[in-house]
């Protein structure tokens, strides 16, 4: 069994001696004594994607190739939680916890009682209508769990995450490190590690936004492929002996054709008895009218039959695909969960902002080439 997104930080509070922090990746035997670990998450670098990142005659990523070849860094295959969408990850990764117990299930959410859709990444806390981040996500962090025991916890950000519910749900309790559009980001990562013991974390979006927008194996994905390889060669030179680093990802990622595209909001058989659509295209969760569950199950097991599974709420939960489920956060789950399989992506382009349909890469299925991730570790 690969180990899990959940598992990354509580194995990078073992090497940094935190009581009762686990290691279940044996990180402690790889990467040796440290004092000071940065944990670098690279969104939508897939593990499956790793052989095309690396190939050469497309992009320059000699140090993702070396990893891929043996010759460098210790690299193990790790799977991120369900839904495999950004928000959900990276809420696991700060808590250790699969989704149903943190309650970030999925890209967005319906906010229980009301017609209101949370768009996590959006998610600016408003006491006019919004959850509070603690309420929403109520478990702890590890960045506090750090803390709590005396090791500095950092996270070095881009300055507009910082004070977004997102932001507080994923990483309450790190001492945030802005950054803006001019600076260095690698020198900042090493600036922050080289200055004091204790974790670092930092986070980079280029590689999924080239996905999206241009597609997985575009030249611009393999532009930021290589922008990528440099930040991680950067910081692996900056590495005090003390020091490791470990990169992971969020999720991976496919590309969608036009022809695996189905609307919600151009076939009325799908948009019957519809209340809220939330979640994301590869995975929908669809609250109904009173009492229109089963006929809203029953028409789209037949318009999309062979493309998805289709789940009452209950019906998924028992799956243990979101692990368990927290009572409270039941209510954030639709009364009927449809789970893309192939290449398939269902839009709502009557409920979602335009460029969600113009999108090329998509992400949040059960695939492989979705939930694989990888972990890569150094020692300075």
């Amino acid at each position: 069994m690969p180990g899990s997104i959940c598992d990354v930080l509580p194995a990078a509070a073992a090497l940094l001696g935190a009581p009762g922090a686990t290691d279940g990746l044996g990180l402690t035997e790889s990467v040796g004594p440290v004092d000071r670990v940065a944990v670098v998450l690279i969104d939508g670098m897939g593990w499956h994607l790793l052989p095309e990142l690396a190939d050469s005659s497309a992009s320059a990523a000699p140090l993702l190739a070396s990893v891929l070849a043996g010759g460098t860094g210790w690299l193990r295959e790790l799977t991120c939680t369900f839904p495999s969408t950004t928000p959900s990850s990276l809420v696991s990764l700060g808590t250790g916890a699969p989704p149903g117990e943190h309650g970030v299930l999925g890209f967005t959410l319906n906010v229980p009682g009301t017609d209101r859709v949370l768009t996590h990444i959006l998610w600016r806390p408003d006491p006019t209508w919004d959850p509070a981040p603690d309420t929403w996500q109520p478990l702890p962090t590890w960045f506090q769990r750090l803390r709590g025991a005396g090791i500095a916890a950092r996270a070095v950000l881009p300055a507009p995450f910082i004070g977004s519910g997102l932001t507080d749900a994923a990483y309450r309790g790190a001492d945030f490190r802005p950054t803006r559009r001019p600076d260095d980001y690698a020198a900042r990562l090493a600036g922050e590690l080289n200055a004091a013991p204790g974790l670092v974390y930092g986070y980079t979006a280029a590689l999924d936004t080239a996905a999206h927008v241009f597609g997985i194996g575009s030249p611009a994905w393999h532009e930021a492929a290589a922008r990528v390889d440099t930040l991680l060669t950067r910081l692996i030179e900056a590495l005090p002996p003390n020091a490791a680093l470990l990169v992971t990802a969020d999720h991976g990622g496919l590309n969608v054709p036009p022809d695996a595209r189905v609307d919600i909001d151009t076939d009325p058989r799908l948009a019957a008895g519809l209340r809220v659509v939330a979640g994301e295209p590869r995975v929908r969760y669809l609250h109904t009218e009173p009492g229109a569950a089963d006929d809203v199950r029953a028409a789209w097991c037949e318009v999309l039959d062979g493309r998805a599974q289709i789940y009452g709420r209950d019906e998924a939960v028992a799956t243990g695909m979101f692990g368990p489920v927290a009572p409270a956060h039941l209510a954030r789950i639709g009364d009927v969960v449809v789970v893309c399989t192939g290449d398939t992506a269902i839009l709502a382009t009557g409920h979602e902002p335009p460029e969600s349909a113009r999108l090329i890469g998509f992400h949040g299925g059960p695939s492989p080439a979705e939930m694989a991730i990888p972990l890569i570790a150094w020692h300075g």
